[in-house]
């Protein structure tokens, strides 16, 4: 077999990080007639750290045109915590730049238009960049302009260079959220800001700390859509090498730990801040920038598949009835590599319209809208999208009336509530 190389500097990947297996896409849903046909794909999910960059990465198992099709079911705006985040971004990053009607933002995944609309609400010109057709629809319908396109400097010599230079266009502030780790060639993407950015612009990438990832066992953020599982180590040699630096970083607490790393061109005036410095010495104590430390992560992971099953053993045995709660893409790889089966879990709810009356990748538990847990009275509600666990108790509190418990298995199963 010959050995990957780095997706950012091309060194042989020979350290493993996390092998889950074979899964299935987390984010591709399936209908009654696919699940029917039994044809359902799936790839290894083999993550390797690069010993010269540090660069967390998936191996190339699957084609990008493969995971965001025309028909992508991730909707922004079913979340409110997330629409609530995007809400108190766009009024923060107005206040602190100066934006107003003569500015332009350009976001770059964005979407069914869940942040630019806030910009748009503030009289801000926008432009979003949204590879995922019906999710640019809903973004145009909802007054956010959305060129449906893939971004990157071969894609950014179209969208920017030319397209933009044409409406005599470039961008005050340029925002990427979460979609860092989902670029299959992260240095070609990071490039195409370098083009659209004006001199004295200002890019934030978020992302979910590696470091989280690591201390807190988050292995379930692991699945084919993202290809990168990102530090500022990695991510800072990444934007160097395109003509781009980092000047400031904020923590957030949004996907269980993430950054907002605010980045300009190398000869921008923008001054580092002393947050940035002490998150670059956070990541030396962890030692993220010595190969060894990546080492034993797998035995962490087995030992919360081992919890789970422990769990759903003893809840069986006691005749409960468990559900689940959240469509998420973490959950599926959660559920997969524990094996789980609609024997075992036997629904799960959650609030886009897009994914209900489907069948979960790999598990196959049938979704259902929240309104039907009041039909299926589940003795456990187990919360896949533990990073929106008090949203989801708050909305799900009336389960306690029948003695429903809510459960969370990430990184050991326990009852929350």
């Amino acid at each position: 077999m010959t050995t990957p190389l780095c997706r950012f500097c091309r060194t042989p990947l020979v350290h493993t990080f996390l092998d889950l297996g074979r899964q299935p896409l987390a984010n591709s849903y399936l209908s009654a007639e696919q699940l029917a046909a039994g044809t359902e794909a799936a790839y290894p999910l083999h993550v390797r750290v690069c010993r010269q960059c540090f660069l967390v990465q998936a191996d190339d198992a699957v084609p990008a045109d493969a995971i965001f099709d025309g028909d992508y079911a991730y909707f922004s705006s079913y979340s409110t915590s997330w629409v609530a985040h995007a809400k108190a971004y766009a009024a923060a990053m107005t206040e602190r730049f100066g934006l107003g009607p003569e500015s332009l933002v350009v976001e770059v995944a964005s979407n069914d238009g869940y942040l630019l609309k806030h910009f748009v609400d503030m009289d801000i010109p926008v432009l979003g960049v949204e590879p995922t057709a019906n999710t640019a629809k809903a973004a145009v319908a909802a007054g956010v302009p959305t060129e449906v396109l893939f971004f990157g400097e071969q894609t950014g010599q179209m969208l920017s260079a030319k397209l933009l230079s044409e409406r005599g266009q470039q961008a005050d502030l340029m925002a990427a959220n979460n979609v860092l780790a989902h670029v299959p060639d992260i240095g070609d993407f990071v490039a195409g800001f370098r083009e659209v950015l004006k001199d004295e612009g200002v890019l934030t990438f978020e992302f979910p700390h590696l470091l989280n990832l690591i201390q807190k066992v988050q292995f379930d953020t692991i699945y084919h859509e993202h290809f990168s599982y990102l530090s500022l180590l990695a991510v800072e040699q990444v934007l160097r090498a395109n003509g781009l630096r980092p000047f400031d970083v904020e923590r957030l607490t949004t996907h269980g730990g993430s950054l907002r790393l605010f980045c300009c061109h190398m000869g921008s005036g923008h001054e580092e801040t002393e947050a940035l410095t002490a998150l670059r010495d956070e990541e030396h104590a962890a030692s993220l920038d010595k190969i060894e430390s990546y080492a034993g992560f797998a035995p962490r992971v087995e030992a919360v598949r081992a919890s789970f099953r422990d769990f759903l053993a003893a809840e069986k045995a006691a005749g409960r009835r468990i559900a689940a709660y959240g469509a998420a893409a973490k959950g599926n790889t959660f559920l997969n590599y524990c094996g789980t089966t609609t024997a075992d879990v036997a629904v799960v709810f959650d609030a886009s319209a897009a994914k209900q009356g489907r069948f979960l990748p790999g598990s196959h538990l049938p979704i259902l809208p929240p309104a039907a847990v009041h039909d299926v009275r589940p003795d456990d509600l187990v919360i896949l999208p533990w990073n929106l666990k008090d949203e989801i108790m708050g909305q799900m509190a009336f389960i306690r009336d029948w003695g429903g418990r809510f459960v969370t298995a990430s990184p050991e199963t326990k009852v929350v509530g």
